[in-house]
């Protein structure tokens, strides 16, 4: 006995040196990415990066979403699950248990082979009650490391819980600010056909008195319908929307189907939100980074239990109770009985099967680590492309600006013209298709640029305190 303890505690002391950590990948980044002239840093919105926007409608309808939107509530659950699974892994860890009881009533045969000895009754009594227990020496670190793996598991369903939030509260803010540019364009559009229903009552009136030809009123009623179509599909659009809305909030289907959702009033957003001369290793904060990451930790730990799986396993295993003929004598000093055992068990053959399965388990490995590279690769992908969205639909909202003005100026100079006889009806009403369409391309560049801010939030993992900003820069 005194040599296999000794044995046993070499056999530890090698476990110590067992496990040899896989060398962590260390991604390629670019110091800092480049501010663009004029913008201001993203940390000034803080960790709610919606509230920059200064909408308390906005902010209501994103918390709103954050309490009842299903997927959410469902990456709740998988955080949940994901805490059972290690209490289950973690409980291998430690010895088990348990409280049996049997008892049975039972009588021999005097016909077999075997005749009965003298004296032995044919019937048997049996009541037996123990107290088993049984534990697994982690020698190889097997079971500790199963733990570190489902942790590790752990920690990647919440960063996934997170990327749904951050997934959610750009999808609720990015919807609501299309419903604002459906409410817009349909305030441009009933604005317009009103303008056309005048003019068509007007030219109406005039072709009576002799002073206008029925050309110009059908040219009228034709761009007075192509308005009203216009008209229809942003209203729909809007209750789409509507719906797209109460779905992300996690409303009743009767509120899907009727009901209404708020609007508020959007500060206009007129510089870039970038983050100016930040270190890029904040992008490594972003939630389906840190989840890959977390992956491969549980992949690299995995590899180690399937190498435990090649060295012996001690078991010890002991019960303690009382067995007696009686029920009166179960519970008197005599009926105890006590059983301790040790156990080893070695793998010899089995076809190979621990080799595939560490085989397997490398190979997982590779498959993480390949996803948190690509994870990282798409996060300053993102960045690169969001910052470039942020400087095209800041020039491109200008431009659309400087246009209404102009058109809005040629729509003037073509009535002066009409009303002097220099020009056609045509002229006008082609001036005025071109403004209308010129307005509603605005609305699209407005919406456009917000659709950039919230993309760079999302892209950079949600937004962030000014004071962890400076710790990053400092470091």
């Amino acid at each position: 006995m005194r040599n296999f303890l000794r044995a046993a505690g070499l056999t530890l002391l090698l476990s110590a040196c067992s496990h040899q950590p896989l060398e962590q990948p260390v991604p390629v980044l670019p110091q800092a990415w480049k501010s663009i002239e004029g913008a201001s840093l993203a940390s000034a919105a803080g960790e709610q990066w919606w509230s920059l926007f200064g909408d308390p409608v906005l902010d209501r309808l994103v918390d709103e979403a954050l309490q009842h939107n299903h997927d959410v509530e469902a990456a709740a659950a998988r955080v949940l699950e994901a805490e059972a699974a290690l209490g289950v892994t973690d409980s291998n860890r430690y010895p088990a248990l348990t409280a049996n009881g049997e008892g049975y009533r039972r009588k021999l045969s005097e016909a077999t082979d075997v005749p009965l000895f003298d004296g032995m009754p044919r019937y048997e009594n049996n009541l037996r009650l123990t107290l088993d227990a049984s534990y697994e020496v982690d020698v190889w670190g097997k079971y500790r490391r199963a733990s570190d793996a489902a942790r590790a598991q752990l920690l990647a369903t919440q960063f996934a819980g997170d990327t749904v939030r951050l997934t959610l509260t750009a999808e609720v803010a990015q919807q609501y600010f299309n419903l604002l540019a459906a409410d817009a364009q349909v305030a441009a559009l009933s604005d317009v056909l009103k303008s056309r229903e005048e003019s068509v009552a007007l030219l109406r009136a005039r072709l009576e008195n002799g002073l206008s030809s029925e050309y110009d009123v059908r040219q009228a009623e034709g761009e007075e319908y192509s308005v009203r179509s216009q008209l229809v599909s942003a209203r729909k659009a809007q209750e789409d929307l509507e719906a797209v809305l109460a779905i992300l909030l996690g409303r009743s289907p009767r509120d899907v189907m009727e009901g209404k959702v708020g609007r508020g009033s959007i500060q206009p957003v007129q510089t870039l939100w970038v983050p100016d001369g930040l270190p890029s290793d904040l992008l490594l904060r972003r939630p389906d980074i840190r989840e890959a990451e977390q992956k491969l930790l549980a992949e690299d730990a995995n590899i180690d239990v399937a190498r435990a799986e090649f060295f012996p396993s001690i078991s010890l295993t002991a019960y303690f109770g009382a067995s007696s003929a009686t029920l009166g004598n179960l519970f008197t000093g005599p009926a105890n009985i006590f059983e301790f055992a040790l156990g080893l068990s070695q793998p010899i053959f089995n076809a190979n099967r621990l080799n595939y399965a560490l085989k397997g388990a490398e190979a997982r490995r590779s498959q993480a680590l390949a996803g948190y590279k690509k994870a990282v690769a798409n996060a300053f992908g993102d960045v690169r492309g969001v910052l470039n969205a942020q400087a095209a639909g800041r020039d491109k909202l200008e431009a659309e600006s400087a246009r209404v003005a102009v058109m809005a100026e040629a729509l003037r100079l073509a009535n002066l013209r009409y009303l002097g006889g220099v020009s056609s009806r045509l002229g006008v009403l082609d001036a005025e298709r071109q403004l209308l369409q010129t307005q509603l391309a605005r609305i699209d560049a407005e919406n456009a640029q917000r659709a950039a801010v919230v993309s760079l939030f999302k892209s950079l993992g949600g937004g962030w305190k000014q004071t962890n900003a400076s710790e990053v820069r400092a470091e």
